[in-house]
């Protein structure tokens, strides 16, 4: 079990039921969720010991979304309640030719205008094994751009390695000053996670082919900036997930990885996902997955397969959470077969496992 820390903004969601557009919707659906708090669940429900740190207002709404992350067993000693108010987002889900429609209500919200005196950082790291962050914390304000460096110098610090999924949000902040906070926030970075838009907003690269609505891709693209990337920052590990777009309902997802030194490129196995019920939240499952894989100890092929499937589950399940797991595994649907061979076929003898692994769909679990 290793001990993990994640640091980002968990808001109050608010979405449409029933693919309704935002016009047609009487009443919404209420979940909590943002990066780093969905990252912390999955991690928690694969059994690390996982904190989750942020500031939240002192009032019952604050106090809601603080019960959603213990509901997981996630840890919350660490979050401040500070501020004004939870940032709120709606969501209108897309479906087939409609896009997903998000607006952000987050002005003022509690981690925006949160300090690093309100949180003990040294108390926060001490024996941590890993930190992830992503960029839409930065990109909320200055005032938690100063907050996420003073968490990155800390976890440096106490020897913590530190994932970063880069995430850029236009609609938090201009390419420009993404590029400019998150260049220098790489410094600090061992492994980086992000998509063909996130290398080229956040930090300037971009790989060949990647009309993410052409159905195709360019892996020698990839290839060639994450060779980049690898010399301009000395990254340990470099990902992207790679999604091909048919329809806001139907998408291929796979991703690829590089280690940083032997330049040694992997690209995993391409799952058919149609039809996608929430893509909310499918790229902080994948994050979740390639940390426990590699805390875990496995090979960067086996942890970036678990990370694509544990992901495309994600895709089958509403709300931010990837939820309904236990135990260390995913056990549902037809990914079952894939998580069960990387984590017990291959060898893998997890201390977490539980009768409740078995299913009927597996016959080999405890082979």
């Amino acid at each position: 079990m290793a001990k993990i820390v994640t640091m980002g903004e968990i808001m109050l969601r608010l979405s449409t039921p029933n693919n309704e557009k935002f016009i047609q919707a009487d009443e919404f659906d209420v979940n909590y969720g943002g990066g780093e708090a969905n990252v912390a669940v999955s991690l928690a429900n694969y059994g690390h010991d996982v904190q989750f740190v942020t500031a939240v207002p002192a009032n019952p709404i604050g106090e809601c979304a603080v019960a959603a992350l213990r509901k997981y067993n996630v840890g919350t000693k660490h979050i401040a309640r500070s501020g004004e108010r939870l940032g709120i987002y709606f969501l209108e889900t897309g479906s087939a030719m409609r896009a997903s429609n998000v607006v952000y209500d987050r002005a003022h919200s509690s981690i925006s205008t949160a300090t690093a005196d309100e949180f003990n950082f040294d108390e926060i790291f001490a024996d941590a094994d890993w930190f992830h962050f992503t960029g839409i914390t930065p990109a909320v304000s200055d005032a938690a751009i100063e907050l996420t460096e003073a968490a990155l110098k800390a976890a440096k610090a106490h020897g913590v390695t530190v994932s970063v999924d880069l995430n850029f949000r236009k609609k938090l902040w201009s390419s420009e000053k993404a590029q400019k906070v998150m260049t220098n926030l790489m410094q600090y970075v061992d492994v980086c996670i992000g998509n063909e838009e996130d290398a080229e907003k956040v930090l300037g690269f971009k790989p060949g082919n990647t009309d993410v609505t052409s159905g195709e891709l360019e892996l020698a693209g990839y290839v060639d900036i994450f060779n980049q990337m690898a010399d301009k920052f000395g990254f340990k590990y470099i990902i992207s997930s790679l999604r091909e777009s048919h329809s806001a309902s139907d998408n291929g997802w796979s991703a690829c990885i590089m280690d940083g030194q032997t330049r040694e490129f992997y690209h995993s196995r391409k799952y058919h996902i149609t039809p996608i019920v929430d893509r909310v939240g499918g790229g902080d499952s994948f994050a979740a997955g390639l940390i426990c894989g590699l805390v875990d100890g496995k090979d960067m092929k086996a942890a970036l397969e678990f990370a694509v499937a544990a992901s495309a589950l994600k895709h089958t399940i509403p709300g931010d959470f990837l939820s309904g797991i236990h135990g260390g595994i995913l056990y549902d649907s037809w990914i079952a077969y894939t998580l069960c061979r990387i984590y017990f076929w291959q060898g893998y003898r997890d201390i977490r496992k539980t009768d409740s692994l078995r299913t009927e769909s597996c016959q080999h679990c405890y082979r």
